[in-house]
């Protein structure tokens, strides 16, 4: 599906499924080096479940147009812009990483317009080591393989991540050099670590959220630890947020090494409210 947001051509993967204005609506917003097709299990079972999904390709980043984002705060106003463009009152959102911190910040800002809050793999300062951001700029490939490496908490993820045969290390390092090289003006890749390294909103934006919120854990991971989502989980209570926290046994990307445990979470907390 491609929509015109902000006057620039923007793609959204809707799981296989024509909309359906009846139908309640989930977005799914990628992180760093990733796009729309990180979420295809999730994405595609909540289409065939009675969802409108939207799986965005940020702008800047693969198949959408527009100025990459350099601020968590700027792709938020993107995600508005986007509802806004598809003609959408409310809906779930649903981030990983950088788009779980682009998810939060968007919820505090759309209030009741978003009726459910899902941050995967998130923390809070998401900060950034200066080696990454430094081997982002000089050696974009050296670092690639080092977040390929810290992400995982395994190199053989289950059949269930993309199908039998699928060597989802590979296939991530492979999706990371094609979203890197999608943008010749930009590097996707500097912008989006200095965009989660410098964002400082996140307790602020949680006290404003109005939605029940989900946290999307993973036990063994080395880039958001589990440790560093506390701050706001205790945020989310301290302003009395309906919380809900799933801890998985895996590392940095739940959609594709526990990829039913992470769909069932979200199937399970995305009830009408």
């Amino acid at each position: 599906m491609e929509l015109l947001v902000n006057n620039a051509k923007t793609y959204c993967y809707t799981g296989g499924k024509p909309w359906d204005a009846a139908k309640p609506t989930v977005v799914f917003i990628h992180g760093v080096l990733n796009d729309h097709s990180v979420w295809i299990l999730q994405s595609r079972y909540l289409a065939h479940h009675g969802w409108n999904v939207l799986a965005v390709d940020l702008p800047g980043h693969c198949r959408s147009a527009g100025e990459a984002p350099a601020t968590v705060d700027a792709a938020a106003d993107f995600i508005a812009a986007l509802l806004d463009a598809v003609g959408v009152d409310r809906a779930a959102l649903v981030g990983h990483s950088w788009g779980s911190l682009i998810a939060l910040e968007a919820a505090a800002r759309l209030k009741q317009r978003v009726s459910h809050l899902v941050l995967v793999g998130t923390a809070y300062p998401m900060k950034v080591s200066q080696v990454l951001l430094d081997a982002s700029v000089a050696d974009p490939l050296k670092a690639l393989t080092l977040v390929n490496v810290f992400s995982r908490s395994t190199l053989a993820a289950p059949p269930s991540a993309l199908g039998p045969g699928t060597w989802v290390y590979g296939a991530s390092f492979a999706l990371g050099r094609r979203v890197l090289a999608s943008n010749p003006d930009v590097n996707v890749f500097y912008r989006g670590f200095a965009a989660c390294n410098s964002y400082a909103n996140g307790e602020v934006a949680m006290a404003g959220i109005t939605c029940p919120v989900l946290f999307v854990l993973g036990s063994q991971d080395q880039m958001t630890q589990e440790k560093a989502a506390k701050p706001l989980i205790d945020a989310a209570r301290k302003h009395g947020k309906t919380t809900e926290v799933v801890s998985l046994p895996v590392g940095h990307h739940q959609m594709t090494e526990t990829p039913e445990e992470t769909l069932f979470a979200i199937r399970d907390f995305l009830k009408p409210q």
